[in-house]
């Protein structure tokens, strides 16, 4: 049986979904209206040489991220198996900057920060989305 969650799953849910929703801009931006050519050109060939396989994964973890907070909003279960994928195109996106990209070599190590934020808040919603069918919030 469902039952009511507290005041701060909604405000988690709609964080989660405002921090998505950015990552869904950033992932436009850079597909349609980034100008590669006012880049440095190792950045340049950075974006323009990275595999569609790479391409597919950032585009899974930001689809997947804002889906899966909207799910939780609705109260849907499918809000986990989202959340999921978006972490699966996160460790692929992360997995061709750091092994195949050269990104720490591109972007210095500042350049992980913001990877490994993602990757932290994206596991964290995941489980929050996991602890919430478990709490019976969402079905």
């Amino acid at each position: 049986m469902r039952q009511t969650p507290p005041l701060w799953f909604w405000v988690v849910s709609a964080l989660g979904l405002l921090w998505n929703l950015a990552g869904v801009a950033a992932f436009v931006h850079e597909m349609f209206l980034m100008d590669l050519g006012s880049l440095p050109e190792v950045q340049r060939l950075y974006f323009e040489e990275r595999p569609l396989w790479a391409t597919a994964g950032y585009a899974a973890a930001v689809l997947g991220g804002a889906l899966g907070c909207v799910a939780l909003l609705l109260r849907k279960e499918w809000a986990l198996p989202m959340l999921v994928i978006c972490l699966v195109g996160i460790i692929i996106q992360i997995f061709h900057s750091l092994a195949l990209g050269n990104a720490l070599e591109i972007f210095g190590p500042e350049g992980l920060a913001l990877p490994f934020m993602v990757f932290t808040i994206a596991c964290l919603l995941t489980w929050f989305a996991y602890y919430a069918r478990h709490r019976q919030w969402i079905d």
